[in-house]
């Protein structure tokens, strides 16, 4: 299995999906955001940081101004980075990239990591498919990825 396409009706559905993601992260994973401006890729983010901080209210700002957030969790630190006001990789080691590689990963705007994209990563390709459709096209994790559908 190459990858998996959903379909995202509404905040409901992005939630489960990111209920599925959570539920298969392990430490050093990257898991990375693609899609135009307004796609929904800040909604999967803090549907996903909420499952696996296991807080359904938790406030999730968007790092948009401090490109990265850090989220403490039992197993691991997740680095939660929105790359979209990034100039060039050389920034990221200000933001703590090599560390935050130890740990895991979420990445809104992952094309402006250039020669840093993890190979290893999970990719999510999200497009629009009409005013309230969105899809996402889950590609990487070759060894879970089957697991999310």
């Amino acid at each position: 299995m190459d990858e998996l396409l959903y379909a995202l009706p509404n905040l409901k559905a992005t939630e489960a999906l990111a209920q599925k993601i959570a539920q298969q992260i392990r430490k050093q994973d990257s898991i990375l955001l693609f899609g135009p401006l307004g796609v929904g890729k800040t909604s999967l983010a803090r549907a996903l940081l909420r499952a696996v901080c296991k807080d359904p209210e938790m406030e999730v700002p968007s790092p948009s101004f401090t490109l990265v957030q850090q989220y403490d969790t039992s197993g691991f630190s997740l680095y939660h980075y929105d790359l979209w006001r990034l100039q060039d990789e050389e920034e990221l080691i200000e933001l703590d990239w090599d560390d935050a590689r130890e740990e895991v990963t979420l990445v809104e705007w992952p094309e402006r990591l250039g020669s840093l994209l993890p190979e290893d990563s999970l990719q999510i390709h999200l497009s629009i498919q009409s005013e309230t459709m969105r899809q996402a096209k889950l590609i990487g994790w070759k060894d879970r990825l089957f697991l999310l559908s």
